[in-house]
């Protein structure tokens, strides 16, 4: 393999374990929602490892950089499918029953990791702020989206009213706020990660609620 491209070298060990545990907490959600849809071991599978590379994907493709996350770190797929086998036979054994809250609160744990980690990995790829916070919003929501679309239903970040999005976007401004004040990338990786996570924790628990687009019965 030739030279690894210059980003690489810029991502610390912090960046890179949020990174994995961000991977990890989007994969058990994956697998939750794919247990609650009765798939089979392979949607399952498939299903984690949308969820889990989704968002982190689609900002390296438009970020251009090469090789991605989890093609470099191949080891982690091995975890992801592991990890996914597992998780089945221990639900099976136990006869736990997937339900739609236990997927939010991994959920909610991957969409503070991947918005301070993908907005970190934007501005250093000296993109301009707000791009960046927005290059954190596609990292945390895009695995979601394409979730729930492979589970044949309307994205929960754009339909169940409770803010998801929003708070991946305040998240990433925090990263952006510890930078503009000289903080170091360890503190703005947790600061985003910790906004974003308690306010989408905090929201399910208080039932917070985004205005919804509202029409008479009888629009046409």
């Amino acid at each position: 393999m030739g030279k690894l491209p210059d980003w690489w070298g810029a991502l610390s060990t912090a960046q890179l374990a949020i990174e994995v545990m961000a991977t990890l907490a989007f994969a058990l959600s994956g697998l939750v929602e794919a247990a609650r849809k009765r798939l089979d071991a392979v949607g399952v599978c498939v299903v984690s490892g949308l969820t889990a590379f989704g968002g982190g994907t689609l900002r390296d493709v438009l970020l251009d950089r090469r090789p991605f996350f989890w093609v470099q770190h191949a080891g982690w797929v091995w975890v992801l499918l592991g990890l996914t086998l597992v998780a089945m036979q221990f639900m099976r054994a136990r006869h736990l029953r997937p339900t739609e809250r236990a997927m939010l609160w991994p959920d909610a744990l991957g969409l503070g990791l991947f918005a301070a980690s993908g907005t970190q990995i934007a501005l250093q790829a000296q993109t301009p702020a707000l791009i960046a916070v927005v290059m954190g919003v596609m990292t945390a929501t895009f695995g979601g989206v394409l979730r729930d679309i492979v589970c044949n239903q309307i994205p929960s970040a754009f339909s169940d009213h409770r803010p998801y999005a929003v708070l991946a976007f305040a998240g990433g401004w925090a990263v952006v706020g510890v930078h503009a004040l000289g903080g170091s990338d360890e503190a703005a990786l947790a600061a985003g990660a910790l906004v974003a996570s308690s306010l989408r924790l905090i929201a399910l628990a208080l039932d917070w609620r985004v205005p919804a687009w509202r029409i008479d019965d009888d629009w046409r």
